[in-house]
């Protein structure tokens, strides 16, 4: 994509990218692969370093590699979501090992790139993960920031989840997924629909991760998980959340 098309698509102001990568040939290769972006990207080589760059600036992507020295990226996405920070998430790795991808998933990264790729791949998830935090924030100017069913009751901008005024733990993916269905209470839900609408770009094929997501949800807000009152099974199709009574 030319410079032009670039700017046509994030005319607003530059956007900062930071990439956390203790290799520091492959961090100025990610930086030349992405020039064409409007965007102004920083690099650093250690974990515990860029945590701090992130916590302590706004960034709109963040670009971390899985083995890092001082804190794994692991440690850090895990961090960045706990404390809410919402902003897109890539993980690198130089494995791709299914088990190191789900954990990056859960953890709450937005997409997962093994070592080596090209310049266009890199180009075009950074592209997608964009869009999609554009949009995002277009809806969520939109949603509300409480909603309450029954017991139940979610607060988006603490990422609270109270049930019978008792706080819920919930991991920053669980989080997000337990949202979108109050958000949207009664409708019907495919697995590859909530993969695409809370997951995003990149995850196809990973269906099995919802299903943990969601047993791992009624375990935490329902009084019986076998016989479950929010999430609820359409048998063969998917999932739906209650509607308020």
């Amino acid at each position: 994509m030319s410079k032009t098309n670039v700017a046509a698509l994030y005319p607003s102001s530059r956007h900062r990218f930071l990439i956390i990568e203790d290799e520091a040939d492959l961090g100025n290769l990610i930086k030349l692969y992405l020039q064409d972006f409007h965007a102004d990207i920083e690099w650093v080589g250690r974990g515990d370093i860029g945590l701090q760059k992130a916590l302590s600036e706004q960034w709109d992507l963040i670009i971390l590699d899985l083995r890092l020295p001082g804190m794994d990226g692991l440690e850090i996405c895990r961090t960045l979501r706990s404390k809410g920070f919402e902003y897109p998430l890539m993980m690198l790795t130089a494995r791709s090992t299914e088990l190191d991808r789900v954990l990056g998933l859960e953890l709450g990264a937005d997409d997962y790139l093994t070592k080596p790729f090209s310049s266009l791949e890199l180009a075009a998830r950074v592209r997608a993960l964009l869009r999609r935090a554009a949009r995002a924030q277009h809806i969520d100017a939109q949603e509300p920031t409480q909603i309450t069913i029954n017991q139940l009751s979610l607060d988006k901008l603490q990422r609270r989840t109270l049930l019978n005024d008792i706080d819920i733990e919930t991991t920053a993916r669980e989080f997000d997924l337990l949202w979108f269905f109050a958000n949207n209470p009664g409708r019907v839900f495919n697995r590859a629909e909530l993969l695409d609408k809370v997951w995003g770009y990149g995850h196809e094929g990973y269906e099995h991760t919802v299903n943990s997501h969601i047993n791992r949800l009624r375990g935490k807000i329902e009084r019986n998980p076998s016989a479950p009152e929010y999430l609820l099974t359409v048998w063969g199709v998917g999932y739906k959340f209650c509607e308020n009574n």
